[in-house]
């Protein structure tokens, strides 16, 4: 399985979460998920809030359209982003 697909307008992504690193960042996939770096720590929803900011600023939508749909206390976790309106680099050309 690849680390995203499409289900429609809908970006499924499959992301490895490593807190506390040194800056926020897309990384590179590790077996069938990404890999995200994030500053927060793994306490309180912090990394979980902050992922959902990172990747809708990334990908140029509200937060709401962000939504963790598993792995809220795992580090490997599936997200749905709604009609992401950019993609980085790592995904190429649509």
């Amino acid at each position: 399985m690849h680390w995203y697909r499409w289900d429609g307008d809908a970006l499924l992504l499959r992301l490895r979460v490593q807190p506390r690193a040194r800056g926020d960042a897309l990384d590179e996939p590790v077996g069938d998920a990404l890999r995200v770096r994030l500053r927060a720590p793994p306490v309180d929803g912090k990394a979980n809030a902050a992922l959902v900011a990172f990747l809708a600023d990334t990908f140029g939508v509200p937060r709401k359209q962000v939504v963790l749909v598993s792995g809220a206390h795992a580090r490997t976790k599936s997200l749905r982003i709604e009609s992401p309106q950019r993609l980085p680099p790592i995904m190429g050309e649509p």
